[in-house]
């Protein structure tokens, strides 16, 4: 297999939004949960999304995965590796961004390296260096109170520079408007002059295009899934893509079996998401204090989904608002809190699936990632799309047989996400 184009994305569910995007865009792509098992046999494709769980550790080991999943790449003969991260940039000042970055720009061979989380799609913007979420700033915004990674600053080329060991610059709009040529050359300028990373503004799908044909000509891009877009479309413009992926993604084969939905993230569309939920299905509601103060929920919670799964799909929400997210964090400590639900829920998931769950949806970015290494599903094929950037997707190589899932992202999909995932999935 000889790759076009690789990405290491910082978790599973960027990872799939990033695998959805490049199959929509032309290109035949597949997503593996970590580096490949030598043994797993993988179709021909044009894309691999290396999806690692790197966003909220420490950054020493986010270097480690990520240098170990490119070197990987470029031995399948990758001629880009996009490091793929969230559209919100969720960060800290210590990273993982900027260390990942510098790791993979010292890899690739120097030069100044393109950043955006900009995916107009989706509503993320980036004007003079500043992420908008639907038109608001970041910090303004909703988004800003992520439980691990929260965001109060919405000036990118700030927050890069405080978690890189290079300067930071910006490709601003005006450039961009410029075409190909003028990016090009403002890069060669402010690799001149000593940056090492460039925020660039887009707001139109036309701003991606423009820096995914420039990106390309490089070994290394930094962004969300619409710089993918913009890298996808380049690619096939470039007439290297001899069979291009149907933009309704992969016809996947129908599985069958039961069905069931769980849920760990805390925003507030999955919030909407499962009270809508509850009006179509049974929804259990975990108690987050309780999950941590011993196996008594967990338990209780395995019974409750014994007792109803039969009958169709239920959803088991740990879920919580801000505030009891707060009171949790407090309690137990914001990194031993996350753990303990991600461990409950991917404990949950197993055991569903045990029980038969063929058809499974995943809430929550760290979730997804705890639930999907629980079951040891080693990689997916990208179905159709359910919602921007959720698509379903269809295990390869899996030990419980052939499932359908489906990994959303915390604030991704409408309010009525959760049915509508599962009128796709049959």
């Amino acid at each position: 297999m000889t790759l076009l184009l690789g990405s290491i994305a910082d978790d599973y569910t960027g990872a799939s939004d990033l695998a959805n995007t490049l199959t929509k865009n032309g290109l035949r792509t597949v997503q593996t949960i970590g580096i490949p098992d030598p043994d797993l046999a993988l179709p021909d494709v044009d894309a691999v999304v290396v999806s690692l769980k790197i966003r909220s550790v420490a950054a020493q080991e986010a270097v480690s995965a990520a240098s170990t999943a490119e070197a990987w790449l470029r031995a399948r003969g990758a001629i880009h590796v996009l490091y793929k991260i969230c559209s919100t940039f969720d960060s800290t000042d210590a990273g993982n961004i900027g260390p990942v970055t510098d790791a993979l720009r010292k890899a690739a061979g120097g030069g100044p390296v393109i950043v955006t989380p900009a995916f107009p799609e989706t509503g993320r913007t980036v004007y003079a260096g500043h992420l908008f979420v639907n038109g608001m700033p970041l910090d303004e915004s909703p988004l800003k109170d992520h439980p691990l990674n929260p965001m109060h600053d919405a000036n990118l080329v700030r927050v890069l520079a405080r978690q890189s060991s290079g300067t930071v610059g910006l490709v601003d709009l005006a450039t961009i408007a410029g075409g190909a040529d003028a990016v090009r050359s403002r890069l060669a300028a402010l690799g001149a002059s000593g940056v090492t990373a460039a925020i660039a503004d887009a707001v139109f799908e036309s701003d991606l295009e423009t820096l995914g044909a420039v990106a390309l000509e490089t070994p290394l891009s930094t962004g969300a899934s619409g710089l993918g877009l913009g890298l996808a479309r380049a690619l096939v413009h470039s007439g290297r893509i001899t069979q291009p992926a149907r933009a309704a993604g992969t016809a996947l084969p129908a599985v069958g079996g039961l069905a069931a939905i769980v849920a760990g993230s805390c925003s507030a569309a999955t919030l909407r998401q499962i009270a809508e939920a509850e009006r179509i299905m049974p929804v259990l509601r975990l108690d987050p204090e309780k999950l941590l103060s011993g196996p008594d929920e967990l338990a209780a919670a395995i019974s409750w989904a014994g007792d109803r799964i039969a009958s169709g799909p239920v959803a088991i929400a740990a879920s919580a608002d801000p505030q009891a997210v707060a009171r949790v964090q407090a309690r137990y400590g914001r990194e031993a809190s996350g753990h303990a639900i991600e461990s409950a829920t991917s404990a949950i998931a197993e055991e569903l699936v045990a029980r038969g769950v063929r058809r499974l949806v995943v809430a929550g970015g760290e979730t997804s990632g705890a639930a999907v290494d629980r079951l040891g599903i080693p990689a997916f094929l990208i179905g159709p799309e359910i919602a921007p950037g959720v698509p379903v997707l269809g295990t390869v190589g899996n030990a419980q047989g052939k499932m359908l899932l489906a990994l959303k992202s915390g604030n991704f999909g409408g309010d009525d996400f959760f049915a509508a995932a599962l009128s796709m999935m049959h």
